[in-house]
């Protein structure tokens, strides 16, 4: 079960340190800032330690966004801003436009860049261990499960805390409704493929497979209409990548359909949509050429070369080759001029987002550490934005390393 995925370049983020000498005036509030100095720093060097796993970072995760909350929750439970929340800034890249930060003084935005990233980091845990060759059932259970829980954050944040930020997102960053949709849908599709690819290895009903697969197709179907307005310059290579996933489950779902009316004794249907499934193969391949040639961000691949699409490929071969004599020692019946329109609807396997949730304030804030920020201490010029277009070093990420099979070679 060995799977293929692209995988946009992780956040960078520029050192924060938390010192805010004079404002907090108590031990108390001066360990609550060294803790989420030393609780950010510790997230940022799991991203890319690839011995880190989902408990690691569920941990850390965890650990930090509790501190943080702290500079952004009422500890009152009033609808009143907290008075921390704007006290620090905050510098992220995005996924897709270079080393170039946004930069916001909210602790907010802190919140949902640093989110963004733990799903990102989920996806490509996923995608490591989706690579290989030897896959346990435990680790598929692995892969399908961090793609629904990166879902999930991904939908969280874009409903429950984006809105929130008092800047306006620009467009085609990372926090656009575009882009968090477009990596909602494509974990969902992601994680159907673990599901299809299940399916296929126990055998499961071909009508159940062909449905499935052409859900997924229409998954990455809409996630790349929902990227189709953002700058090719950045998005293309991302693009190619959903485009040639929707053509290779439109092949899978008409090889398997065609298994479904053969052994309905629809011979010369059945051929007709092997034919379907090989014309959208054949695009499919070409697109994996067009996107190893394409320019921007996101992983070093050549999908062409990988096991999962060869054996898709040798299948469809096979299946036609079947009908084919089947029809010409049985059925003798007319094969379609038109191509066979699917309407398939699966009843099982649809993936759908774990709902996540941040976790609770840490127990360190209370009332009294809060009221020892004394922010009428800030130096003046405390306030002054730093200029955002310096560019920020990217995140060194563990290569994935190539399977016997794969074709990919980086990530």
């Amino acid at each position: 079960m060995t799977h293929w995925f692209h995988r946009n370049p992780l956040k960078a983020t520029a050192p924060v340190s938390f010192n805010f000498y004079g404002v907090a005036t108590t031990p108390a509030a001066a360990k609550v800032c060294n803790d989420l100095r030393s609780s950010r720093t510790r997230l940022l060097d799991l991203f890319t330690d690839s011995s880190c796993n989902p408990e690691m970072m569920k941990n850390a995760a965890d650990l930090y966004f509790s501190l943080l909350q702290g500079f952004i929750l009422s500890l009152d439970d009033s609808s009143q801003e907290c008075k921390l929340r704007y006290i620090q800034n905050f510098k992220w890249t995005d996924t897709l436009q270079g080393q170039v930060p946004s930069v916001q003084q909210d602790a907010v935005f802190e919140l949902v860049s640093m989110g963004f990233n733990v799903a990102l980091w989920y996806t490509k845990y996923a995608s490591r261990l989706a690579g290989k060759e030897d896959i346990t059932e435990d680790e598929a259970k692995d892969v399908h499960r961090s793609l629904k829980i990166a879902a999930g954050i991904f939908k969280h944040l874009k409903e429950s805390h984006i809105p929130k930020l008092i800047t306006p997102v620009e467009k085609g960053r990372d926090l656009e409704a575009r882009l968090t949709d477009s990596y909602i849908i494509q974990c969902q599709a992601e994680a159907q493929e673990v599901t299809i690819a299940r399916a296929v290895e126990l055998k499961h009903n071909p009508g159940l497979i062909a449905a499935l697969a052409y859900e997924t197709a229409n998954f990455y179907q809409k996630a790349d209409q929902t990227l189709s307005s953002l700058d090719p310059t950045y998005a293309g290579k991302w693009r190619k990548y959903l485009i040639l996933k929707t053509y290779f489950y439109m092949a899978y779902a008409y090889c398997y359909h065609g298994q479904t009316l053969l052994a309905s004794d629809k011979c010369g249907e059945a051929i007709r949509s092997l034919q379907e499934s090989e014309k959208f193969f054949a695009k499919a391949e070409a697109l994996c050429k067009e996107y190893g040639e394409t320019k921007g961000p996101g992983t070093t691949a050549k999908p062409s070369g990988h096991l999962f699409f060869r054996k898709l490929g040798n299948l469809i071969k096979n299946t036609l080759e079947k009908c084919q004599r089947e029809n010409g020692f049985i059925y003798f019946q007319k094969v379609p001029a038109e191509a066979l329109q699917l309407e398939l609807k699966a009843n099982y396997g649809l993936v759908e987002p774990i709902p996540f949730e941040f976790p609770a304030l840490n127990a360190h804030w209370t009332p009294e550490t809060l009221a020892a920020f004394d922010l009428t201490k800030r130096p003046k010029d405390d306030t002054a934005k730093p200029k955002p277009d310096e560019e920020l070093k990217p995140l060194k990420e563990p290569d994935i390393k190539s399977q016997k099979d794969s074709g990919c070679r980086i990530s």
